[in-house]
């Protein structure tokens, strides 16, 4: 199966941020997210060392191939390198989607964050397989000034020609929203991250974005 392929059955992407896993090993966190069915995964950790951060990719990158779900690393390439991930999200102020590309190769995904549809067509135009677009709503999960809203949703749905996802603050009760503004697909964190219930949190976000859809 080729990236294209790969992303095209994405509808719910969870980003694993160890930072809010909190008392939660976030290798348990990944497992029950995909049985509760996550499609792909991003390992996401600003705190660790170098060698912590390639010891917990490694992990739940054996995880993830073992269910047959992309994992993405976010902002290391040279760890996605080292491991053969099966791609990088950058921010950005990461390294360039094209050169990325030039050290990772053409059949690996690059997905980029953006706040603005500029970002994000500028993303797609240097190469990117998807873009991350947000914060939509207010989150806990990463400092921002503010959040961007459902407009940049219908923008990148009329400009842009590769996957994008939603993310920011996106939970059971707001993703009707980000539904009729025209997305299928979402990338979220604390909403299931923090769940009592992380299997089935992702469960009913998966089921309410088909039925929504």
């Amino acid at each position: 199966m080729n990236k294209k392929q790969k992303l095209a059955r994405v509808n719910l992407y969870l980003i694993a941020d160890k930072k809010i896993c909190g008392d939660k090993r976030i290798e348990d966190v990944v497992i029950q997210a995909i049985e509760g069915g996550a499609q792909m995964i991003q390992y996401r950790d600003k705190e660790s060392s170098d060698r912590e951060f390639l010891e917990t990719a490694s992990i739940l990158q054996t995880i993830c191939e073992n269910r047959k779900i992309p994992f993405i690393v976010n902002d290391r390439v040279d760890i996605a390198a080292y491991l053969k991930a099966d791609g990088i999200h950058l921010g950005q102020d990461d390294l360039p989607p094209r050169i990325a590309r030039k050290i990772l190769g053409q059949s690996k995904i690059i997905g980029v964050s953006a706040e603005n549809i500029d970002q994000a067509k500028e993303a797609e135009k240097h190469g990117a397989d998807y873009v991350g677009i947000g914060p939509i709503f207010d989150t806990l999960t990463k400092k921002i000034e503010k959040s961007v809203g459902l407009e940049i949703i219908k923008q990148a749905k009329k400009y842009l020609k590769i996957p994008f996802f939603p993310i920011g603050g996106i939970n059971l009760e707001n993703i009707d929203q980000i539904v009729h503004a025209g997305s299928i697909r979402i990338a979220v964190g604390s909403a299931v991250i923090s769940a009592n219930d992380v299997k089935t949190a992702t469960r009913n976000l998966l089921e309410k974005i088909q039925h929504l859809s």
